[in-house]
C-alpha cells in the first residue's frame, strides 16, 4: 500500500501575497494528489478548501515529506522550530527582501509547485549551533539557533570576555558578539562586517559588534570549538537573542556558551530552476546584485 504524499504549507499570512501564493500551492498540490496540511493559527486567513488543519505542534510535520514556506526568512527561521527536530525539510518561497534561505522567488511558483510534486529535489542538511546560559551554575537558557546567537547590551555598553575552548581570547566593550554559523553569515554577522562563507564550510563564526579594541577582528573557528562569553560585574545587563526570535536577559556574571549542534536543520534545493540548485556564487550576485560585467570564464583549450 502507498502512502499518500503529505505537505505542510505555512504562510506569513500578514502578507497578502503570501496568502494568495498560499492558495495557489495548496490548490496545486491538492489538485496533483497530495495531502496538504495548514497550521490552525494560518487557516483562517488562508481559508483554502481541500487543506487539513493542524495545531503548530510535532504533530503538523509527522509523516510530512516536506515544509513549504511562503514568506521570507523571518519566515522560515519560524518554521524551522517546527521541522528541525522532525527533520522536515523546508522550501522556502521568498515574498520578503534579499531572502537567502529561500530556494525559489514567487515568479517561479508553478514551476517550483511542479518541482514538489514530481519530487525533483534534493535535501541538504545545514549545520545549527546548541547554546546555553548560565548564572553560578543555574540555568537562564537552552536553546539552538539556524543562523546565530548574538549577546548584546540591554542599556549601557557590554562588557565581555570571550573565550574559545577553555583559554580566554580577549576582552571587548562592544554593543555586542556575534556566534554564526555558515548559514547565518550573510544575515546579522553580514552586517556586522563578518565574512561571508560558503553553507558547505564546517565552522563557527565570533564578530564582535563595534568592540572598543585593537584586536577585534572576525573570527573564523573549528566547528569541534566550544565559544563562550562571560559578562562582566561592569555591565548593567545584556540580551541573548537566538536567530532574532528567542530572547533571553542575562545578569551581570552570566556565561554563555556555543557550540555546534547536534541535529542540523534540513533545507530543500530543487532541480528544474535557473535560480535554484545553483553554486552559492550565483546566489550572492544574484542577492546583492553584484556586478560582474566583463567576466569571460575559463579559456578552453
Amino acid at each position: 500500500m502507498t502512502t499518500k504524499r503529505t505537505v505542510l504549507v505555512t504562510a506569513h499570512t500578514g502578507r497578502e501575497a503570501a496568502v494568495d501564493t498560499a492558495r495557489t500551492v495548496i490548490g496545486r498540490l491538492v489538485e496533483a494528489g497530495l495531502t496538504v496540511r495548514v497550521l490552525n493559527a494560518e487557516a483562517e486567513a488562508i481559508a483554502c478548501a481541500g487543506a487539513d488543519v493542524v495545531p503548530a505542534s510535532a504533530a503538523a510535520v509527522q509523516d510530512a515529506e516536506m515544509m513549504i514556506v511562503l514568506g521570507g526568512d523571518g519566515s522560515l527561521l519560524r518554521a524551522a522550530e517546527l521541522a528541525r527536530p522532525a527533520g522536515v525539510p523546508l522550501l522556502g518561497v521568498n515574498l520578503g527582501h534579499v531572502g537567502f534561505l529561500a530556494e525559489a522567488e514567487v515568479e517561479d511558483l508553478a514551476v517550483t509547485v511542479d518541482c514538489v510534486v514530481q519530487g525533483r529535489y534534493d535535501v541538504e542538511e545545514r549545520m545549527t549551533i546548541e547554546v546555553t546560559a548560565r548564572l553560578n551554575g543555574q540555568l537562564l537558557a537552552d536553546t539552538w539557533a539556524l543562523n546565530e546567537a548574538t549577546v548584546e547590551k540591554s542599556d549601557r555598553m557590554l562588557e565581555a570576555v570571550v573565550e574559545i575552548d577553555g583559554r580566554p581570547l580577549s576582552r571587548w566593550g562592544c554593543d555586542g558578539v556575534i556566534c554564526a554559523t555558515p548559514t547565518g553569515s550573510t544575515a546579522y554577522a553580514f552586517s556586522a562586517g563578518g565574512p561571508v562563507v560558503w553553507p558547505e564550510v564546517e565552522a563557527l563564526l565570533l564578530v564582535p559588534i563595534s568592540a572598543h579594541a585593537l584586536f577585534s577582528r572576525p573570527l573564523v573557528i573549528s566547528p569541534r570549538s566550544t565559544l563562550a562569553l562571560e559578562v562582566q560585574p561592569e555591565t548593567a545587563g545584556a540580551v541573548l537573542w537566538c536567530d532574532g526570535r528567542r530572547r533571553f536577559d542575562l545578569p551581570a556574571g552570566a556565561r554563555v556558551e556555543v557550540r555546534r549542534g547536534e541535529v542540523p536543520v534540513r533545507l530543500a534545493r530543487l532541480h528544474g530552476l535557473e535560480d535554484t540548485g545553483a553554486p552559492f556564487t550565483d546566489r550572492l550576485v544574484a542577492k546583492f546584485d553584484l556586478p560582474v560585467q566583463g567576466w569571460r570564464g575559463r579559456v578552453r583549450p
